[in-house]
């Protein structure tokens, strides 16, 4: 049982066997050829169907880090209706995203809010009250991301504007990568900012 638990992990741990450059940073993905990479901007072109356990796995993760705390500037341009912040990322079975969304949470349940993955399917940490969506429209969104390992805390803003949706705590993961992707979804990221306390 050990060594099955043992080599679950290892599986999780090394999903991201490729690597691409993108705005002046290196990142890590599942598959290189999901994405077009430049200079200027970051596109995510292919969607990925979801698996099982049920819970997002098409990221580009930042090879900086990981953190222990973090703030992450960025504009997003959504393709269909959302866009994910990934943070907190130890695996592919451990780690918390926001996810972005036209939807109103309190309509759709599993969007637009903070989520967090422990070895299954995402589990919604976030209050479903403080809709609409914040990400309306399909045009460039300037969106910021506010995470803190020690007190637990994220926030996230879109348009300079937060909802209780985008804020939540969890005390299970400390520190972690960041990336960006989504959810059986494209779009485009670009003028990515990260700024954080790095775990040596």
């Amino acid at each position: 049982m050990r060594l099955l638990i043992g080599l679950f992990l290892l599986a999780g741990a090394v999903w991201a066997d490729e690597t691409i450059t993108a705005l002046g940073k290196t990142f890590s993905v599942m598959k290189a050829s999901d994405w077009k990479a430049s200079a200027e901007q970051l596109d995510l072109v292919v969607k990925d169907e979801p698996g099982v356990p049920r819970r997002p796995k098409q990221f580009a993760m930042l090879q900086e880090g990981p953190f222990s705390k973090v703030t992450m500037e960025l504009e997003v341009k959504r393709n269909g209706k959302s866009l994910l912040l990934v943070f907190a990322y130890q695996d592919a079975a451990h780690y918390n995203y926001a996810h972005i969304s036209v939807d109103d949470p309190a309509k759709q349940n599993v969007h637009n809010g903070v989520f967090h993955v422990f070895g299954g399917e995402r589990v919604r940490i976030s209050s479903l009250e403080g809709g609409p969506g914040l990400l309306p429209t399909n045009e460039w969104t300037p969106v910021k991301l506010v995470w803190d390992g020690k007190t637990g805390e994220v926030r996230v803003w879109a348009n300079g504007k937060t909802t209780e949706a985008l804020h939540a705590v969890d005390l299970s993961l400390k520190h972690g990568r960041v990336g960006v992707g989504s959810f059986n979804e494209t779009g485009s990221f670009r003028n990515l900012k990260v700024n954080g306390v790095a775990v040596k």
